[in-house]
């Protein structure tokens, strides 16, 4: 089969991606696949990628200058380029905007070829994560407490009333719609929030003010319409931020995660009710907090989560018996499977 990899983009996460579409084309090319390895962030013209993939650090995030230099006309340039022809299926290897928010998905839908992943209404969906615990809080899955504020245009001292009275310290600021904790800040006292709030302010339109749940972090990967095996992540020093998420040895993995089989199968069965209910397919990964009484708080659903071979999702997938490569194949037949049935 001839599979394109989508990797990089224009997204804060671009790093991540390339590290997970090189991951992904090697586990493909494994099991039989002619790939082809595309930045759609680049246009038409993929010259510079080989350059791209031996020099970059997936461990150090880009920057907005870096992404001021990738414009989106790129992004529409090469889907609809002759990059594409006689491709079968693209296995999406992207993060963030441009890549998991329904935009890319749309455009490859145009061209009528199929792609993995979730739909263009459920990757816009769940990319905003106000809306999304809406769609939790209507289906009886507990979140935590949030508010929502424009960024740039919210007004500091209406926003600490809000905190004192409506959630409490320490509360989590962050962007609506970006991933791996891009412009996130854990809040504990008052002075910290004016900084914090002009962080995440840096990257998005809009900015989630959101109680911090205390207790061990748990995440439960999707696959088809199967709950794999529960992972605990327990960082080293602080919370699970960019650093810890892509340094090795900053973060301790348990799976399955050391919690007794009914609570295991009670997050489990949230998090396959949550991707069924935002209507996402193909493959997802759904995050949560376990507060030491034992309640579970879904904190967000991730429908292109990272792919490397050491990410969150294959290391689930391995506890199961399935290697990253099967994985891979695993996740692009559901892909044609859902492009057949729409």
């Amino acid at each position: 089969m001839k599979i394109g990899v989508f990797l990089g983009g224009n997204s804060m996460e671009r790093n991540v991606s390339l590290a997970s579409g090189k991951s992904v084309a090697i586990a493909l090319k494994e099991f039989g696949h002619e790939v082809k390895l595309i930045d759609p962030a680049l246009g038409s013209d993929q010259s510079e990628l080989e350059t791209i993939l031996s020099t970059f650090t997936p461990s150090t995030p880009v920057t907005l200058k870096d992404l001021s230099l990738l414009p989106v006309q790129n992004i529409i340039q090469t889907v609809q380029s002759n990059l594409l022809d006689g491709l079968d299926v693209i296995f999406l290897a992207l993060h963030g905007e441009w890549g998991e928010d329904g935009k890319i998905q749309s455009l490859l839908e145009m061209r009528g070829i199929p792609y993995t992943g979730s739909g263009v209404m459920a990757s816009a969906l769940t990319m905003d994560k106000s809306m999304t615990k809406i769609i939790m809080r209507h289906h009886n899955i507990e979140t935590a407490n949030w508010f929502m504020l424009k960024s740039g245009n919210y007004n500091l001292a209406g926003t600490i009333s809000r905190i004192n009275s409506e959630i409490k310290y320490p509360v989590v600021i962050k962007p609506n719609d970006q991933g791996s904790t891009v412009g996130l800040t854990i809040v504990k006292k008052e002075n910290e929030i004016s900084d914090a709030l002009k962080l995440a302010s840096q990257f998005g339109k809009s900015i989630m003010v959101e109680e911090f749940i205390p207790g061990r972090e748990l995440t439960v990967t999707i696959v088809g319409e199967e709950s794999y095996p529960i992972i605990e992540i327990r960082p080293q020093d602080g919370f699970y931020d960019y650093s810890h998420k892509y340094t090795k040895g900053m973060t301790e993995y348990l799976c399955p995660a050391p919690i007794d089989e009914e609570l295991t199968k009670k997050v489990q069965a949230a998090a396959l009710k949550l991707f069924k209910v935002t209507n996402c397919s193909g493959f997802a990964r759904v995050d949560f907090r376990l507060k030491p009484d034992n309640s579970f708080y879904c904190l967000e659903i991730n429908t292109l989560p990272g792919m490397t071979s050491t990410s969150l999702v294959p290391k689930s997938a391995a506890a199961k018996g399935i290697p990253f490569n099967l994985l891979c194949d695993n996740i692009i037949k559901l892909a044609l499977e859902e492009f057949r049935n729409r």
